[in-house]
């Protein structure tokens, strides 16, 4: 296994591990060049038994977040430098590969894991992994932030979009 210090790419990979779904880790320490592009790395190549293989970048976050008067679930933020460089690894890897945003959400309160498919252990935290296609995900997308160039999706749209994880190995 990599050495992740992102509890969230460690859990999501051990989860590979443990399913035996063949994958390689890019090492994300530095952005690749493409014809004189510098592209974001992408975090995972995944080897799946559908038609296409995954193209991964792993989007950690907590499942509620926000406060306990006003949880806020299903947070899907990326930036997007994340969206541009998936789509164009998409491109480079070509029809065989298909990018897709992983969503790994840290159960923080156990009262909401009911809401969730699938959940995983990883060193005494629970996970649950949900995947949206990257170009599904950049046709829906909003502006969240201008100052720090992220966008999401409507709460509605993201569950219409998402799928647990094991839909897509």
């Amino acid at each position: 296994m990599a050495q992740r210090s992102n509890h969230y790419e460690a859990a999501f990979e051990k989860y590979l591990r443990q399913t035996r779904i063949p994958h390689v880790a890019v090492d994300e320490r530095r952005r690749s060049l493409l014809q004189n592009i510098s592209l974001k790395s992408l975090d995972y190549i995944v080897y799946s038994s559908r038609p296409r293989n995954l193209l991964v970048d792993v989007k950690g976050r907590r499942f509620p977040s926000g406060t306990e008067s006003s949880p806020h679930k299903w947070e899907n933020w990326a930036t997007e430098d994340d969206l541009e460089g998936l789509l164009q690894w998409q491109q480079v890897f070509g029809d065989g590969f298909r990018a897709v945003l992983v969503f790994a959400y840290h159960v923080i309160d156990e009262r909401f894991l009911d809401e969730l498919d699938a959940p995983f252990e990883y060193q005494e935290r629970t996970y649950s992994f949900y995947g949206v296609w990257a170009d599904d995900y950049w046709a829906k997308m909003r502006p969240r932030s201008t100052s720090w160039n992220t966008v999401s999706l409507p709460s509605l749209d993201f569950r219409k979009l998402c799928s647990p994880i094991d839909e897509f190995l």
